[in-house]
Order: structure tokens, then C-alpha cells, then sequence
């Protein structure tokens, strides 16, 4: 199962994927595509990648432990689901007009749904098995909600774009040694023919 840096590893693709499409239309540089909070000053990008939130996601069904070899088992991995606002950055906006930041946010939007699942394995090229793919979908969530993660953050609302990706696995470090079978007893009986007379 997929390590600790899969939640870096999820931020980092989905930046790569705005960047390989996003430039040098509409947005000139790939350097303008970052992974930052809207809060950082004296940053100079256009379009920002925010990890706002990061929850175990209850409803998912725990897998059981790992067989690690003959005699060890590996704790199950927890699922998580990752939040993300996608932001036009208020302090390096470059000039850009209100129709600017439509048309930089409805690319990234389409972007978003044309590549809305990554598999681990993608993202963790050493993984040997095959886990469910990580999803992008649009995060359910009330323009209340969306306003109260930019007052977290102490900055007036602005239109962005919010997800959520899931199931996002995180292995585990605990490996149990389970004992070995050292002794065993079989009973064997014999019974006689039944259609004796």
C-alpha cells in the first residue's frame, strides 16, 4: 500500500497535470501554477493548489491486515479523503480582468474532469500491488462552507474551484510477528461398513 507521501504525491499530480495543459494558454509559464495557500505573501503565481482539509473516511471499507511473508502481517491501511481549493492568486494576479479569471478557472475545471482519477502506482512507482485509483470529484460542499475555508485563512471570499480526492490509502508501519505452528495432532479413526448384516 501507498506510503506516507501519497498526500504530497496527490498535490504534485494534480499541479503537473494543470501545468502540461493550462500552459502556455491561458496561463504563459508553468511556473505560474503552483502548490501554495492563498494566505503566503509576497508570492508571485497565478493559479494556486490548496490542501485545506484531510479526512479519515469512515464509510470506506477497512481492508484486512497484509500477509507480509510466512509469518508476519501488516496492520491495515486507513483511507483518506483530500480537500483542495484551486485559486487565482489575489497577490500575483498580473492585471487580469474578472473575464481573465473565468476563463483561467473554467480550463482548470475541464482539466479536472478530463483527468479526474490517478492510480498509486502512478504516483508511487515502486508499489507492487494494485490498489483502487484515487479520484477526483467536485467536493460537496455550500458556498457557506466555501466562504468559511477563506475566513480560516483571514481572506474575503473569491471564486475557486473545490475537490475532493479518495480514497487516498496510507500504509501502515506496524508489522505483527504471528507464531509459528510448532506442534500439531491429527486423530485418525476407521469405521466399519455400515450395509454389514
Amino acid at each position: 500500500m501507498a506510503d506516507y507521501p501519497i498526500i504530497s504525491d496527490v498535490s504534485s499530480y494534480i499541479v503537473r497535470m494543470l501545468r502540461e495543459k493550462m500552459c502556455p494558454e491561458p496561463i504563459p509559464s508553468p511556473n505560474n501554477i503552483e502548490i501554495s495557500s492563498p494566505a503566503s505573501q509576497d508570492v508571485d503565481y497565478i493559479v494556486g493548489l490548496y490542501l485545506y482539509d484531510i479526512r479519515e473516511d469512515m464509510e470506506v471499507a477497512q481492508p484486512k491486515r497484509i500477509q507480509k511473508g510466512r509469518i508476519q502481517l501488516q496492520k491495515p491501511p486507513r483511507p483518506y479523503d483530500l480537500f483542495y481549493m484551486v485559486f487565482i492568486n489575489g497577490g500575483g494576479q498580473m492585471g487580469l480582468k474578472d473575464p481573465d479569471i473565468q476563463k483561467i478557472i473554467g480550463r482548470a475545471a475541464q482539466i479536472v474532469n478530463d483527468n479526474n482519477s490517478v492510480y498509486p502506482n502512478e504516483l508511487q512507482g515502486w508499489l507492487d500491488t494494485q490498489e483502487p485509483p484515487i479520484v477526483l470529484s467536485q467536493a460537496k460542499i455550500s458556498l457557506e462552507e466555501k466562504v468559511r475555508v477563506w475566513q480560516a485563512i483571514n481572506k474575503p471570499y473569491q471564486i475557486s474551484l473545490f475537490y475532493k480526492a479518495a480514497p487516498v490509502y496510507l500504509s501502515s508501519e506496524i508489522v505483527i510477528n504471528t507464531p509459528r505452528v510448532v506442534d500439531s495432532e491429527f486423530n485418525l479413526g476407521v469405521t466399519g461398513d455400515q450395509n454389514e448384516s
